[in-house]
């Protein structure tokens, strides 16, 4: 429960309020698909999920949207400041399980940097999966994260790499509608797909619809939840989803798992 100090080394701005921040400090070892809690301190802890090749004990990565006290407050911290980390908290992605089938991603807003370390994980293993494709929404070109990286991933053979944003400036020459319909344009088998979704929970639960329209198992397609999250252990009930304590039991679910619960509204 006590946050261990870690030092910024480097900080890289993704977009006009999003930085990946690099901290050096004990090893952690993590799974892709769990978060650590940041501590900005004096100011407060929030849940960060962990963007970084998780393969590589150092430095730890995570990217931050500045929409708070707490995060805005992460994303002006300068290399040699100190950062309170707890963790990592949270099932991670099943990865493994997926080994030889077809990978599917989907990720909507900020929902790319926690799937992200998936996408380290495959090309690390690539001979353990068959096609990848990663579906990447945004709400403009310039809320897109690791624009980079998606060039670079867009150049490989076996790897399919689709981008779309809500809304664009008429120079913009890529795809505009919503993440959802880049589904259907994606090489899959679905009886050989796994599919990992991240993002707005609206977005999270049109998305998984869409795979399973396309024949995608409930089951094999997962979502990463995000809920108030304080402790970081299940003791203090702020993430609770019906029965669930998402920073315990998740972040990570089965979509036959929750969809239930997320048709519930207000819940």
């Amino acid at each position: 429960m006590l946050p261990r100090p870690y030092t910024l080394l480097r900080r890289r701005r993704e977009t006009e309020d999003t930085w990946t921040l690099e901290l050096d400090g004990p090893e952690l070892e993590i799974r892709p698909g769990q978060f650590t809690m940041l501590y900005a301190f004096g100011i407060g802890e929030v849940p960060i999920s962990v963007s970084g090749d998780v393969a590589r004990r150092r430095p730890l990565v995570q990217t931050i949207r500045a929409v708070g006290a707490v995060t805005e407050a992460l994303c002006a911290l300068r290399p040699g400041d100190t950062v309170g980390v707890r963790g990592p908290f949270g099932h991670g992605w099943p990865i493994e399980q997926a080994a030889g089938r077809e990978i599917v991603i989907v990720a909507g807003g900020v929902g790319l940097p926690p799937v992200r370390p998936i996408l380290y994980h495959v090309l690390a293993h690539r001979e353990d999966y068959e096609h990848v494709s990663l579906l990447v929404g945004a709400r403009t070109p310039a809320d897109v994260v690791f624009r980079n990286e998606l060039e670079r991933w867009r150049g490989r053979p076996d790897l399919t790499v689709l981008v779309t944003v809500d809304a664009a400036p008429s120079e913009w020459e890529g795809r505009v509608g919503l993440v959802t319909t880049l589904v259907p344009r994606a090489p899959f088998d679905p009886e050989r797909t796994t599919a990992f979704v991240c993002g707005p929970e609206l977005m999270m639960r049109f998305s998984a619809e869409a795979l399973i329209d396309q024949g995608l198992a409930p089951s094999d397609v997962h979502v990463s939840l995000e809920r108030n999250m304080r402790c970081g252990v299940g003791l203090c009930g702020h993430c609770q989803l019906g029965p669930e304590l998402i920073c315990r039991d998740g972040p990570v679910y089965r979509w036959d798992e929750v969809e239930a619960l997320l048709g519930v509204r207000e819940l």
